[in-house]
């Protein structure tokens, strides 16, 4: 297991309310763990992570990030967890260590531990992942789904709906057909794009606090309302609080409008 410090280029801060000065760590630690990041970081994922790094130090908070991959001693004490998309090839290196850690990930879960799984993860996050060639992935069934390879990529901007966060603008890349099963809730309702399986307008799935979906691109970066849902989701667990104070998000405004307006 290692623990990586990025980074960060800083934005323009106009027009906005800036926060309040705060010594770094002044409000207190999150542990913040990327989900085999080795194999499973791909299509600009690692930018979910820097984005939930950076917003978290914008409002005082120390950030220790952990990369957690197979053979790792797990993290146990995290306070967030953020996972990416990968290759078939990826995900059967990471399938065998997944079912190892299955019982705290359900530990976790049912505490309430927010979670985001993106892509390769989130079907893995399923009960399984049926290749085209006809091989089986099992997964650790957090999410009530099933994904079967298919032999056309859905690919394109994706612009979804959903009741709790609002518009959720994004970029899909798979050729994985995931379909939920009765009563799995799902992450937001398809605007423009495929979505889980390009059929039944569903996109990504939502399990107390564990969100899975197809959105690449990065996901965090264009949709900061989700982004604080999570850091919120992880700050009122471990210090009983979760005031947000706001950011300049003026820049994942920008990069909204153009995603959403851009043709598939």
């Amino acid at each position: 297991m290692t623990t990586t410090t990025p980074t960060f280029p800083t934005a323009p801060e106009d027009g906005v309310p800036a926060v309040d000065a705060v010594e770094p760590g002044g409000r207190g630690e999150i542990h913040l763990v990327q989900l085999y990041p080795r194999d499973m970081n791909i299509y600009g994922d690692w930018g979910n992570t820097l984005t939930l790094k950076r917003r978290l130090e914008k409002r005082g908070y120390a950030v220790q990030l952990t990369d957690y991959n197979p053979g790792d001693s797990f993290p146990a004490d995290a306070d967030l967890f953020v996972g990416g998309g990968g290759q078939d090839s990826g995900q059967f290196r990471v399938m065998e260590d997944l079912q190892k850690i299955k019982p705290v990930m359900y530990e976790l879960v049912a505490d309430g531990v927010p979670m985001l799984a993106i892509c390769g993860l989130y079907q893995l996050f399923g009960h399984e992942f049926r290749t085209i060639g006809g091989e089986v992935l099992p997964g650790i069934g957090i999410f009530d789904l099933t994904t079967v390879g298919g032999e056309t990529r859905l690919i394109g901007n994706i612009v979804t709906e959903s009741e709790k966060f609002g518009t959720i603008i994004g970029y899909e890349n798979h050729s994985g057909l995931t379909r939920l099963a009765d009563g799995q809730q799902p992450l937001g309702r398809v605007v423009s794009g495929d979505g889980n399986d390009g059929e039944d307008g569903t996109e990504g799935a939502v399990t107390n606090e564990v969100i899975g979906t197809y959105l690449h691109g990065s996901l965090l970066p264009k949709n900061p309302v989700l982004a604080d849902h999570l850091i919120a989701t992880a700050v009122r667990r471990r210090y009983s609080h979760e005031t947000l104070e706001p950011l300049n998000d003026t820049l994942s405004q920008k990069a909204r409008e153009v995603a959403r307006n851009r043709p598939r």
